[in-house]
């Protein structure tokens, strides 16, 4: 009975030692991946971002008005590697919150969207009404071009 005893008391506290050690790589693993998800958050963000992040960063800040596609400005500014930040003003209309040391990058981008935006019209393909007046003005002029090709005909004949 004593050599039973004894026998489940070392299974016992193998068994013991076993779950202990589990438990502390468990516990070590979700230690190592608190710190780095609190290192990921102690870098600053890069890009776009809220208002409250940028002003976070430590730095003095500028804003320029920004009537517009917001999207578009977006594409551009990820070229130009910028911190910025939107605050809606109103219905397609934002103030754009950058870092005052990046006000020579945000001007390039700010040239370059501007052209995107003034470009962007004149790439626009026409209207489906433009396109059935157009349509309608051929058909007009091809009977009178038509005429002239057989009076030509005629007078040379």
């Amino acid at each position: 009975m004593q050599e039973d005893i004894e026998r489940r008391t070392v299974a016992l506290s193998v068994n013991a030692t076993k779950l202990t050690g589990r438990a502390l790589a468990k516990i070590l693993a979700s230690v190592v991946r608190k710190i780095q998800k609190d290192y990921r958050n102690g870098q600053t963000p890069q890009g776009r971002q809220s208002v409250k992040k940028l002003m976070n960063h430590g730095v003095s800040t500028k804003s320029i008005d920004l009537s517009g596609d917001s999207k578009l400005f977006d594409r551009v500014a990820r070229k130009y590697n910028v911190d910025y930040a939107f605050h809606k003003t109103g219905s397609d209309k934002y103030l754009l919150f950058f870092k005052a040391g990046q006000t020579d990058a945000i001007t390039a981008c700010f040239g370059e969207y501007s052209k995107l935006v003034l470009n962007r019209g004149k790439k626009r393909r026409p209207s489906i009404l433009e396109q059935l007046k157009s349509f309608a003005d051929r058909e007009r002029t091809k009977p009178r071009q038509r005429e002239r090709k057989r009076e030509a005909v005629r007078n040379e004949r």
